[in-house]
């Protein structure tokens, strides 16, 4: 049945592994099935079970167990009589020698006395099915010594077709020039001469088939056709010895139904036990003792899904007057991994399975009820918080003193105050329950709670403060600290920033913290750098803000009219404007004048409008103006 607390511990990733160990269905399914017992006795049993199938492996090698992917279904055929093929059968003759091989494995065990080898008593072999098989099946076909008579018959089969070739080789060699090719061939399972079609009524035989173009026809020559008919009985006879042969081995496997069956039995157990000592070499496991008193002890302790070469060992202790753990710490100190790895750890023991530790001894668990990740529902809309409020409540509904209990960043995702409030709330209802807790806070009125009451300890992930790096070693008895501050100081959070936050956080104790951020130094300074400016679009102001501001250049409409023009020249003391037309200029009241785009939106700065305005004897005037005096001309100028 399904867990959702073993899941996020990781448990059912240990049990695809494990499962992954196994050869057969069977033990695979019932690894997929297992979960930590309730009963001690059956607990103790797997438990040793696995402690001794690693000693043989580690004796004697791993067993030789088949796979036996069919051999059941091949059972139940042979049982209601149902004819198997010759290469079902040597399955079964290879599965019976793998059951020869293990019985020899498992003796030696039992010279070493070994309690499992002793299954060994359980296991079955019927000699003369095996013997039979081996006899009579090879190579995916009943043999030729399956019997005296199929013997006879293959040697009478082997020199009809040889008379048949010899027959078929005198008959392409007398066709001479009728037959179309030097070599025989076969159409329809019968030896034929290529012959020409006008030379049909040359070659005595019957037509058995004719070319694509219709130029050739394959004739069995008659001599031919004689011997084929007595082949074909010969062939026939073959047929029934071979089905006789068969049958009598499927009456000696249904005989031998219930000793197969259980053979299948014994072997998938085996599998089952021997995966679980696999598993245990693959993590270099060791066994843990099982406990009912309400204590954990591990030593040594690593996560089997991280690397051992980085993976940091833990020690852990609790139970023997000390229900409750409190852990601190800072951020990726391996707080998480801690728990995962003592709830794991316990699911494992309890499972009867090896556990990757030192040593450990461990407390049986009526449950292990978990609250670890950020739980957010998406589709229950559910907020962090909420979801963590209605997982710790299904843990409250639940827990019992046989219970372990494990809770990550207990009474986060809401306001600092009342998820603190929440949480002493929490670790209060769980103390009273008597199971044994563990859970990791920020808060430092949690820890203060711990020191309350003699049943709950503290407990610190390891910091080092120089390097900015976790050690990743739980120390039980003393709290820890997030170590925010410290390492914010350390990427060049200013020291007045670090002050005020010390201030807001610590109170009373904060001068002592900022004297001690002092001592370190900042990896880099902080320094303000430059940032792009934003480059807002100029807008247009409206006609009507700009009746009295019109500019030389600006295209206005004309009232009532509706032309378009140019200003020449703004207004007057009086509001008039002259505006160009058309190329004719025009002395408008600026009241009859609407924008319609300004001069800057239509010329670059200081643009020459005389192009616009000037006549061409105008400009060339100006030009010649410019060059020198000129006493006959005069230009008239319009102020701007």
């Amino acid at each position: 049945m399904y867990n959702k607390s073993l899941e996020i511990i990781g448990y059912y990733e240990i049990i695809e592994k494990l499962a992954d160990c196994a050869l057969t269905a069977r033990a695979k399914e019932q690894i997929r099935s297992l979960h930590p017992f309730l009963s001690e006795s059956k607990l103790r049993k797997n438990m040793r079970e696995t402690t001794q199938a690693r000693e043989m492996v580690e004796l004697l090698g791993l067993p030789p167990l088949p796979a036996m992917e069919h051999i059941e279904a091949f059972i139940e055929k042979a049982v209601i009589g149902e004819l198997l093929l010759p290469e079902q059968l040597e399955e079964i003759g290879l599965f019976l020698n793998a059951v020869r091989r293990l019985k020899l494995y498992l003796k030696k065990g039992e010279e070493q006395r070994i309690r499992i080898a002793f299954y060994n008593d359980n296991l079955y072999l019927p000699e003369e099915l095996k013997e039979d098989i081996e006899r009579c099946i090879r190579a995916g076909r009943v043999d030729d010594y399956a019997s005296g008579y199929l013997k006879d018959i293959r040697r009478q089969i082997q020199r009809s077709e040889e008379k048949i070739s010899e027959k078929a080789s005198r008959a392409l060699k007398a066709a001479g020039a009728c037959a179309s090719d030097s070599f025989i061939v076969q159409r329809n399972g019968r030896l034929c001469i290529p012959v020409k079609k006008e030379c049909r009524t040359k070659v005595a035989g019957s037509v058995v088939d004719k070319s694509a173009s219709g130029a050739t026809l394959f004739i069995e020559p008659e001599a031919v056709a004689a011997l084929r008919e007595e082949l074909e009985v010969w062939k026939i006879q073959e047929d029934s010895e071979e089905r006789r042969v068969l049958y009598e081995l499927l009456e000696q496997i249904a005989q031998n139904e219930e000793a197969l069956k259980e053979d299948v039995r014994v072997i998938a157990v085996l599998d089952f036990v021997f995966a679980k000592a696999k598993l245990s070499l693959d993590m270099d496991a060791s066994e843990p003792a099982i406990n009912l008193d309400r204590y954990i002890s591990i030593t040594g302790a690593r996560h089997p899904m991280l690397e051992r070469e980085t993976c940091v060992p833990l020690d852990f202790e609790a139970g023997r007057g000390t229900s409750g753990i409190i852990i601190t710490g800072p951020n990726t100190g391996g707080k998480t991994v801690a728990l995962k790895t003592v709830a794991l750890v316990s699911a494992m023991a309890c499972a009867g399975l090896h556990v990757p530790c030192t040593s450990a001894d461990v407390a049986m668990n009526n449950q292990i009820l978990c609250d670890i990740g950020d739980g957010q529902n998406i589709a229950d809309n559910l907020s962090t918080f909420s979801a963590h409020i209605k997982n710790v409540l299904d843990i409250l509904k639940r827990v019992t003193k046989d219970s372990l209990v494990v809770m990550d960043e207990l009474g986060s995702g809401t306001d600092p105050a009342e998820g603190m409030g929440i949480a002493i709330s929490i670790l209060e209802e769980l103390r009273r329950s008597g199971a044994l807790f563990f859970v990791t806070t920020h808060y430092p009125e949690v820890k203060e709670y711990a020191g309350r009451h003699p049943g709950i300890s503290n407990a610190r992930m390891e910091f080092d403060k120089e390097t900015l790096k976790p050690l990743y070693r739980l120390t039980i008895g003393e709290s820890g600290d997030s170590c925010a501050l410290y390492i914010a100081k350390r990427l060049g959070v200013p020291d007045g920033m670090l002050a005020a936050a010390a201030r807001e956080a610590y109170g009373p104790r904060a001068e002592h913290v900022i004297a001690e951020l002092k001592g370190y130094e900042a990896t880099e300074p902080f320094c303000k750098v430059s940032a792009p400016r934003l480059k807002p679009v100029d807008h247009i102001k409206p006609a009507a803000a700009q009746e009295d501001s019109f500019t030389r250049g600006d295209s206005v409409m004309v009232l009532p009219d509706r032309k378009i023009g140019i200003v020449v020249q703004t207004a007057d003391s009086r509001g008039n404007v002259l505006v160009q037309v058309q190329k004719e200029k025009l002395i408008v009241n600026k009241k009859r004048l609407k924008l319609q785009v300004p001069a800057s939106q239509l010329y670059p700065e200081d643009y020459d409008f005389s192009i616009i305005f000037d006549t061409v004897e105008h400009r060339k005037a100006r030009h010649q103006m410019e060059r020198k005096y000129q006493g006959d001309l005069e230009i008239e100028v319009f102020d701007e």
